[in-house]
């Protein structure tokens, strides 16, 4: 661990046996899916017509339906099994079943049997969808709260890169003169290594080892949504994953025809725009680690979907002016006025869709009951065929009506902001964490330290010195868990602030002489807060500093903590005084000016018994830690 308690990077996962295998085993197994799917589609393509008198778009078209039917039929069963089995073992079971399917599709390719191998795809389908709930699920069972994000990264990463390889590697060896052998043996192979992967997988325990299955999966599917709603959040964060998946789908079922139609491009040049899509949502998935700080920052989601709609637009706008009657190759392409831009929007829209993705899965691990998560991955599951299935559809009626391709970009960018305001409006949480994301990033540059000395689990009371109108922001965005901050309520109803304030279920008090009954008011619900496992933050000198000097630190936390004992951290802001936000009587173009500039510092301290500390005890440790700031900046 670092100095703050986060892991030291995304690659030490990648060394721990607690996550290693695991990669491999879901790497090898995405893998293997695509190269199976693309070979039998290509085959499907150039040699269906030497195996069925059926067109090859209508069987096409089956193969696509057939894998996605599983994942409406055998969602809810699958999240249930996964939740009463021990998760190693499933995946042992999972990755045998697939050495068998891979065996039967080795033989159906051999000897030419497509409408077997078009069986086979069904049982794929049943097989991914048997992993997924024990894939998502096993995360947060072996990586800490703090870890989720870097974990989730990079099995998306690892998703979208195996996505990427197995549908090259499909094509090529079906492409070649001995292809149908090529794969079967590459089939085998895979499926083998990935059953000996996951044999180093540790035990990962079941949540509910005594859990009664329900077969019936149209009522356990009904359940399953149903317990989905009742989490809005979660349920919210779902539809947001499965929104993804509408996107993604309508991108990479349409960029081949939008290539050649739009672009006039041929093979080369589809191949290097899936290529770069593909690479810009694994880069995305690993720099929400680094821009979140290592942390669930759901303030990254807004951002995500900001970019996936400003270049979904700006994609439609760069249509480059081809004249040429034949398709081009990727060396002519390059050369012709707006390519870049084009290349620029693909990965652009690969890089925001992980900003926006991978924050989505990590909230729904993070807020969900560990007892239930496999079964909301399983409905998540269900809604994401559900919408990917809608995105075809919507694609098929459009473009059957005459809309382009490029219309169609056009049409989910568009679609794309309206769902997320709906989604924001509905959920304030994402986009205050945006707005704080946004201040902390780009406004001040903090410095942050001990903060491994906030429990991740477990109430405790924080206590901080008052220097500015943002003070509540840098906080809630450098701290992992949620706040409940207790604030002076004429502040609370500012105009920004009380947006933030309400989302943060920040916590309105008044003086005695102004307000006792909110006062009083105040204090049961920071009673209520920490019994039910909060943390809570006060600011103990009552307002903010007039003039940068430290004021007194009243009794009330005494008071907090004789009703309700629990561990009490001190902690230090410095470097904001002279900030626009602060009560700094400078001239406010240079307190502005100043403020981008700063840097700020917030230091965490050990906590305290509550048995140990007093109002003035507290004031000193957190003048302390001021004084040792100044004394690093030669002040």
């Amino acid at each position: 661990m670092s100095e703050q308690g986060k892991p030291e990077s995304q690659p030490r996962l990648l060394v721990e046996r607690r996550f290693l295998p695991f990669f491999i085993t879901q790497f090898l197994g995405a893998f293997n899916d695509n190269v199976f799917k693309n070979a039998l589609i290509i085959l499907i393509a150039f040699q269906g017509a030497q195996f069925s008198s059926v067109d090859t778009n209508t069987l096409t078209n089956l193969s696509a339906g057939l894998f996605i039917l599983p994942f409406f039929l055998l969602s809810a069963t699958a999240g249930q099994l996964i939740d009463k089995t021990e998760k190693s073992l499933s995946m042992r079971r999972i990755k045998m079943l697939e050495i068998f399917i891979m065996l039967c599709a080795a033989w159906a390719f051999s000897a030419g049997e497509l409408y077997l191998l078009i069986a086979l795809l069904f049982l794929m389908g049943a097989q991914s969808t048997l992993f997924g709930p024990a894939k998502y699920s096993y995360i947060p069972q072996h990586l800490d709260d703090n870890e989720l994000i870097a974990g989730n990264a990079l099995v998306q990463m690892g998703t979208f890169v195996a996505i990427l390889i197995g549908t090259m590697t499909g094509g090529l060896l079906i492409a070649h003169e001995n292809g149908r052998v090529l794969v079967s043996i590459v089939l085998i192979v895979l499926a083998v290594l990935g059953y000996v992967s996951s044999l180093a997988i540790p035990r990962t325990p079941s949540p509910c080892p005594d859990l009664k299955i329900n077969w019936n999966i149209f009522t356990e599917t009904g359940r399953n949504i149903a317990f989905l709603y009742k989490n809005r959040t979660v349920f919210l964060s779902v539809l947001g994953i499965s929104w993804f998946w509408f996107l993604g789908a309508t991108y990479l079922v349409q960029l081949p025809n939008y290539t050649r139609l739009t672009l006039g491009g041929n093979e080369q040049v589809v191949t290097l725009l899936l290529t770069l899509f593909t690479v810009g949502i694994g880069s995305g998935s690993l720099l929400c680690n680094w821009l979140s700080g290592q942390k669930v920052e759901i303030g990254l989601v807004p951002f995500g979907s900001i970019g996936l709609t400003v270049f979904g637009i700006d994609l439609f706008l760069a249509k480059p002016a081809l004249d040429n009657a034949e398709l081009i190759g990727l060396a002519s392409f390059l050369q012709q006025p707006g390519s870049i831009r084009v290349i620029a929007d693909v990965v652009l829209i690969g890089i925001f869709g992980g900003f926006y993705i991978v924050p989505l899965f990590a909230l729904v691990q993070q807020r969900s009951d560990a007892e239930h998560l496999s079964r909301v991955i399983a409905g998540n599951n269900i809604l994401n065929a559900l919408l990917m299935v809608l995105s075809a559809i919507m694609a098929i009626v459009l473009l059957g009506a005459g809309v382009t391709i490029a219309q169609l970009f056009l049409i989910v960018a568009v679609l794309n902001a309206a769902v997320a305001l709906y989604i924001y409006t509905l959920v304030p949480e994402f986009l205050m964490r945006f707005l704080v994301w946004i201040l902390i990033h780009s406004v001040y540059h903090v410095r942050k330290k001990g903060l491994e000395n906030i429990p991740d689990h477990g109430p405790a009371v924080l206590v901080c010195n008052h220097v500015s109108f943002v003070d509540v922001m840098i906080i809630a965005g450098c701290i992992r868990r949620p706040v409940r901050f207790v604030m002076y309520y004429k502040l609370y109803n500012l105009p920004l602030l009380k947006f933030i304030s309400r989302t943060a279920r920040a916590i309105p008090i008044a003086g005695a002489f102004e307000n006792r009954k909110l006062m009083e008011k105040a204090f049961d619900e920071v009673n209520r807060a920490l019994q039910d496992g909060d943390i809570v933050c006060i600011f103990p000198e009552g307002r903010i500093t007039a003039d940068g000097a430290m004021q007194d630190f009243k009794s009330g936390v005494e008071r907090i903590l004789e009703r309700t004992p629990v561990p009490v951290i001190s902690m230090c802001l410095y470097g904001l005084w002279g900030s626009a936000f602060s009560r700094h009587k400078g001239f406010i173009l240079w307190r502005i000016i100043n403020g981008i500039r700063s840097r700020i510092d917030l230091t965490v301290s050990e906590p305290e018994q509550p048995q140990d500390v007093t109002a003035r005890s507290l004031q000193a440790r957190v003048a302390d830690m001021c004084a040792a700031s100044a004394r690093e900046r030669g002040y």
